[in-house]
């Protein structure tokens, strides 16, 4: 066998059509183009294009803005000539806190569009179901800080709480989709449980959530949450027509142990797992009663519970732990009982539904997959703007696979990296026929034929590939006006 650089209309990284396409049908591009500068003359690079086409190109793997550049040199015959790093880096230059906030608008209409089409797929929008109860209606709000570390001395990059050097972002994101609803870029040094970043956040979050969909609202964060204003808020959401509950972890004092101490042996539940199960060797308890705090808002509840330390958390033990054997954790919540869900006031339940908040991790670690491992420059804006576009990114890749892949199980809920292996590094061949472009991926591929269309109509769409065709005509009121677009 002899390798040699001399093909013709090859295509690296194809499964970038699904995306662009997916941008250009849900109306994000066309939106940004609202908000973003525009420009004229023949080297204009078009603002809206450069920010959607990064994103792709995050969703591929691209970690900074030079290797945005060179995988777009792949799409050429795609999507036009590639953008250079430096015309990328003047466009995120260029988002300010005014465009920020205009794109945040932007991103809430364009959602509001794609959840609508989510309640008109098969099963409908996507509901949470914890310890065999559906949230019919709730939509889960899940709220949580990470750190992204920097190799080099960069605006804003401190030294962290866990010892490293970097920024400390906090996030919120839909438990329901997986979208990162909102994002704030903080410095390393930044508090855990400051108040006014989980407010900021939080708002920012709830003014993403569709207007038809704030009827029902699930607040969920940890130990960092347990303060006076993050409490007081979601109570005073609360209307006739909008209920907001929330539960938050809660730190453990001298005073609540004494009244753990008070509680008889007799009042402590076996836990739950999340599909209903009993959870042997796990017990919680109602703690409101023994240990009312002042100041805290009316109708608060605190539910202990206890399990077994394992070796690495027997250092940590307080002495009362240590001479009870056993490991104490404590959840704050609002809930007496919620809409449409039986036995939502059980102490067992709602620690089965806090403990649910720990899928938030996954949320963290698969947007640290979306660029957000490293950030690439050392100006704040342009990294402000940056952790922005990787949160397009992951929106992108959220939609696709609930818009189009929801009927395949392996792909519905997979991670950036198998996407990546599947369907988003597939090879391909462009070509040309009767006016007409031909994306041809190889026949044989095990995933070809994911998302297939069924119907009158749905052989004649140009690109060759099941799943391609459908992200085609997404968002598209049918085929035939999929095909319509001469870009198909």
């Amino acid at each position: 066998m002899s390798v040699v650089a001399d093909g013709k209309g090859l295509v690296g990284q194809a499964g970038a059509v699904l995306l662009r396409k997916l941008a250009d049908r849900t109306g994000l591009t066309a939106a940004l183009a609202g908000v973003l500068p525009s420009g004229s003359g023949s080297g204009w690079r078009d603002r809206a294009a450069v920010v959607v086409q990064l994103a792709v190109a995050i969703a591929l793997g691209a970690v900074s803005l030079s290797d945005a550049e060179r995988l777009q040199a792949h799409h050429q015959g795609l999507f036009g000539p590639a953008v250079s790093d430096s015309t990328m880096r003047r466009t995120l230059q260029a988002v300010d806190e005014q465009v920020l906030a205009k794109i945040a608008a932007v991103r809430a209409r364009v959602r509001r569009h794609v959840w609508s089409q989510l309640a008109l797929r098969p099963g409908g929008f996507r509901w949470l179901t914890v310890a065999g109860k559906v949230l019919h209606r709730w939509v889960v709000i899940d709220m949580d800080a990470t750190i992204i570390t920097a190799a080099s001395k960069k605006q804003g990059a401190s030294a962290t709480w866990k010892k490293t050097y970097g920024f400390h972002p906090l996030a919120a994101w839909c438990a329901n989709t997986g979208e990162c609803l909102a994002m704030l870029l903080r410095t390393g040094s930044a508090g855990s449980n400051t108040v006014a970043d989980h407010l900021r956040v939080l708002r920012d979050a709830l003014a993403q959530v569709p207007g038809q969909s704030t009827a029902k609202i699930l607040v969920r964060v940890d130990g960092a949450g347990a303060t006076h204003g993050l409490h007081e808020y979601p109570r005073d959401l609360n209307t006739m027509r909008r209920t907001v509950r929330f539960t938050t972890g809660w730190m453990i004092t001298d005073e609540d142990e004494q009244a753990i101490a008070c509680l008889p042996e007799r009042v402590w539940q076996t836990s739950l797992h999340q599909d209903g199960s009993v959870q042997e060797g796990y017990h919680v308890a109602e703690l409101t009663d023994l240990n009312r705090r002042d100041g805290w808002i009316k109708g608060m509840r605190l539910i202990v519970r206890r399990v077994k330390p394992s070796g690495r958390q027997m250092k940590d033990l307080t002495a009362f732990e240590k001479k009870t054997g056993w490991k104490y954790s404590i959840v704050a919540t609002n809930i007496n009982k919620m809409t449409r869900i039986p036995g939502s006031h059980q102490i067992q339940w709602l620690d089965a539904l806090h403990r649910h908040h720990a899928v938030v991790e996954d949320h963290v670690r698969t947007n640290k997959a979306m660029g957000l491992h490293n950030l690439p420059s050392k100006s704040w804006q342009i990294n402000e703007a940056w952790m922005l576009t990787c949160n397009l990114a992951a929106d992108l890749d959220a939609w696709l696979r609930l818009l189009t892949l929801h009927d395949h199980a392996d792909l519905t809920d997979a991670e950036p990296d198998t996407l990546r292996f599947r369907l988003y590094h597939l090879p391909a061949r462009l070509a040309s026929h009767a006016r007409r472009r031909y994306l041809r991926i190889e026949r044989t591929w095990s995933w070809a034929k994911a998302g297939k269309l069924r119907g009158r109509g749905a052989r004649q769409v140009s690109c060759r590939g099941g799943w391609l065709r459908k992200c085609v005509v997404a968002g598209a009121g049918s085929v035939e006006d999929a095909l319509a677009d001469p870009a198909a």
